[in-house]
């Protein structure tokens, strides 16, 4: 059995340190917890776990980000890697964006910054089950 991983996208690297620590907390050392501070550093990350042979099951971004918007990466894991789900969590995107992502289906789930812990594990158990991930 391959390993799994669950990459963190977000341009604060606290945020990055809390969700990882709410990973952690909740499904252990289950799975492999990657971090990248901006979209295109994971575009990099998922390449190299694809090339380890390491299957990627989920992907939490962010939206407001210096360089590639959380949208924008999103289409691009959507068009190159379908069965991955996706969480995007965010604090600046306009309604207009948030409707725009819903809309064209490029998320599993959205949530509001400041998130709430359970929320965000509800979330993740969910798209673990849509993937046919034990946990």
């Amino acid at each position: 059995m391959s390993k799994l991983a669950i990459l963190c996208v977000d341009d604060e690297a606290l945020i990055l340190l809390a969700i990882k620590e709410e990973l952690k907390n909740a499904f252990g050392g289950r799975f492999l917890y990657e971090t990248a501070l901006t979209a295109d550093e994971g575009v990099e990350i998922i390449e190299d776990l694809v090339a380890d042979g390491i299957r990627l099951i989920l992907v939490i971004t962010d939206w407001l980000m210096p360089g590639m918007k959380g949208d924008e990466f999103l289409r691009h894991i959507k068009v190159s890697y379908p069965e991955v789900k996706t969480i995007m969590i965010t604090g600046h995107a306009s309604q207009e964006a948030i409707q725009n992502i819903q809309s064209e289906h490029l998320t599993d789930a959205l949530l509001i910054k400041p998130w709430k812990d359970k929320d965000l594990i509800a979330s993740i158990r969910e798209c673990l089950k849509e993937a046919g991930v034990e946990y």
